[in-house]
């Protein structure tokens, strides 16, 4: 893995020059798609896990043995973060939808991205993971990482799934924003929904080389080619390099909008079914390096299968919540669920290009509580799947726990040298987001973990 560490301001000489905000960190209205707007008015409807039925936004999905939302998190559909004004994660999407609008303008004067932000979460698995080219008994297929509605439908991990459906009903040029849905760790960065925006954008021949010199006698394909760390068969290495470089250029550009020159950013080579070659965009943030977009230029096949053949591209995927975490210094990802006005009331600008320093409500005090298992003895179900994860753990505690939960973590395991029966030990840190819990409290909450652990995941006890 190559990893090129570079400040913003290095790049800046190949840029466009333009007037743009150098904000410090911490200091869509959707278009239509071919003529509708992808929406609905007034609230959905509440989610419902039946006994034979899972409803969401005012469908009705059969279960099977796939299913494993959560009412927590089905709470959660529908609630749209990115579309409630003023909120930091509308702010932070308002402001990429506008540097785009500025940025990048058509022969006539009119936007060339269009944005989408309300298309449901409620997806295909083909949609997630075929259409993306993600082959079967792909690890991110894994049950235990996604949330199944049953085996055909889910909540979408990533709003890649989207895609294929936008490039074949004709578009050449978007930015998509919605909800998703991992199951994952629990820690301040990771949540079970956050929010992503997408961009795409696609070439013809004629408009990635009309500003090359002798451009006409370049092609973004070539017959007989081979893939490489560089480029995919179907492509030239031309194409590619002008293509990366156009990719790169579009999101410095982006995070100079958004933080400023001096914010330090690093690229890493990466792997993504979906592109090739694929890279990940670093920033620093409290003195780490955070992961915030993986982008690539788009496989082929997948714009084949599209209509879109005769054209090559890029796209990204960027995390809403990483960058306003940055840029608005938000320490905990929780937060952005708050209904606590002391937060809420911070985003409240009149211009969404003023800087907002976020202040930090009351530091409440921490309380932990440990609890340690043996796992089940059998470690694969008769399908294939095992029968104890990492993230069945965390699910259920994020399940009884909710939002009082800030951090688990593996604090111990060991296999018992006789027997060979494996234990593990959990941390669980409890924190309120806006007051001081108590002890007694959290052990009320903690046993409730401790028992439904054992009757839902079949671990035995060591408490």
């Amino acid at each position: 893995m190559r990893l090129i560490s570079i400040p913003v301001s290095a790049l800046l000489p190949l840029l466009p020059s333009s007037p743009r905000p150098l904000l410090r960190r911490c200091c869509l209205a959707a278009l239509p798609t071919n003529g509708r707007r992808l929406g609905t008015e007034g609230p959905a409807p509440r989610p419902v896990i039946g006994q034979d039925s899972v409803e969401v936004s005012g469908h009705s999905y059969p279960r099977d043995d796939f299913t494993n939302v959560t009412p927590k998190v089905l709470d959660k559909v529908g609630r749209n973060l990115h579309n409630q004004s003023h909120h930091p994660l509308w702010l932070i999407k308002e402001r990429i939808k506008t540097h785009f609008y500025s940025a990048y303008v058509g022969r006539w004067g009119n936007p060339l991205f269009s944005v989408h932000d309300n298309l449901s979460p409620v997806v295909t698995v083909e949609q997630n993971f075929d259409s993306l080219l993600i082959p079967p008994g792909h690890p991110s297929r894994k049950r235990g990482d996604n949330y199944y509605l049953n085996r055909r439908r889910m909540l979408r991990a990533h709003t890649s799934a989207h895609q294929r459906e936008l490039v074949s009903s004709g578009l050449d040029a978007f930015l998509l924003a919605g909800d998703v849905y991992r199951r994952d760790e629990i820690d301040a960065s990771h949540y079970p929904v956050f929010h992503q925006m997408e961009g795409v954008r696609l070439f013809s021949n004629h408009q990635l080389f009309s500003k090359v010199q002798h451009g006409e006698d370049l092609s973004l394909f070539e017959a007989g080619g081979r893939r490489t760390p560089q480029k995919q068969e179907a492509h030239s290495l031309e194409a590619v390099k002008l293509l990366e470089f156009n990719l790169k250029q579009t999101l410095t550009r982006l995070i100079t909008h958004l933080f400023g020159e001096d914010l330090e950013v690093r690229w890493v080579d990466c792997y993504f079914p979906f592109t090739h070659p694929s890279f990940e965009m670093e920033v620093r943030f409290q003195g780490d390096w955070m992961e915030v977009l993986g982008c690539g230029v788009m496989e082929q096949e997948l714009l084949n299968s599209a209509g879109a053949g005769n054209k090559a591209g890029w796209a990204f995927g960027l995390g809403l919540e990483r960058l306003a975490m940055v840029l608005y210094g938000i320490p905990d990802i929780r937060l952005f669920w708050s209904q606590d006005e002391r937060f809420l009331k911070q985003f409240r600008v009149e211009d969404i290009q003023h800087p907002v320093c976020f202040q930090p409500l009351s530091k409440y005090p921490p309380l932990h509580n440990d609890i340690s298992f043996w796992l089940p003895e059998s470690r694969e179900s008769a399908d294939g799947r095992e029968s104890f994860t990492e993230n069945d753990f965390y699910e259920l505690v994020r399940s009884v726990g909710g939002d009082l939960v800030e951090k688990v973590s593996l604090v111990d395991q060991f296999t018992h040298a006789k027997t060979g029966r494996r234990s593990q030990c959990y941390r669980i840190i409890y924190r309120h987001m806006e007051r001081t819990l108590t002890q007694q409290e959290v052990r009320r909450v903690h046993e409730e973990i401790e028992r439904t652990a054992e009757t839902e995941l079949g671990v035995q006890g060591r408490y």
